[in-house]
């Protein structure tokens, strides 16, 4: 398998569908500019209120107020609670089944997501019955580390050495899959073949070249 010994994966926009489609349909629902809710999460990255809602530093009421506010700065009035239900996308069978398929094969499995406490479960799913579909999912890989655990988030390199650590691993022998290439950005820096996801064929074609196997 080239060398691999584990492939490490995102959540959201990865093992299920991206929330920016959400966002998209809602900021056309609501009549704002397409992508104008990725512009504010964009707007100070490290210190906005959604890396601190990830980093669990504030809870959801206080996002609701600091997103809002976040957002008024740029001309459109949206709070934090319009947006929170939009991060529970659709599970990706193919992607679940690729688990499945480098688990058998002798691969880790690793997941590093940027989340935060609301919702239902890790997934930050929507309903107690998708919980319990991602809480199935997240029990299939070896070691899983969430933001709002860990306290660091994504693309904070700190976050993939602690996987590595976790996994016994060095970097050159991870692949990882993200959809935000600013998140691949730091893994592929200290050593990780990173697959920037923009769909569920092409990340699978492209770890399926890598690993050797049929996915």
């Amino acid at each position: 398998m080239n060398g691999f010994r584990a492939v490490l994966w995102d959540f959201g926009g990865v093992i299920t569908s991206s929330p920016f489609e959400a966002f998209r349909a809602h900021e056309a629902a609501r009549g704002l500019p397409d992508n104008f809710i990725r512009t504010v999460n964009a707007t100070n990255p490290d210190s906005n209120a959604w890396a601190r809602l990830e980093r669990n530093e504030i809870d959801a009421d206080t996002f609701d107020t600091l997103f809002r506010a976040e957002a008024l700065a740029l001309g459109h009035d949206v709070r934090g609670a319009e947006v929170l239900p939009l991060l529970s996308g659709q599970v990706r069978p193919r992607m679940v089944a690729a688990l499945d398929t480098l688990k058998a094969a002798g691969l880790m499995i690793g997941c590093i997501t940027n989340n935060a406490q609301v919702g239902h479960g890790a997934g930050m799913a929507a309903s107690e019955d998708q919980s319990a579909q991602v809480q199935a999912i997240l029990a299939r890989f070896d070691h899983v580390i969430e933001s709002s655990k860990a306290g660091v988030r994504k693309p904070d390199p700190a976050i993939y050495r602690m996987m590595c650590d976790a996994l016994s691993l060095e970097p050159a022998q991870c692949i990882y899959l993200d959809d935000l290439g600013i998140n691949c950005k730091p893994a592929a820096a200290m050593g990780m073949t990173a697959i920037k996801v923009s769909g569920e064929a092409q990340a699978l074609d492209e770890l399926s070249r890598l690993t050797g196997l049929p996915l």
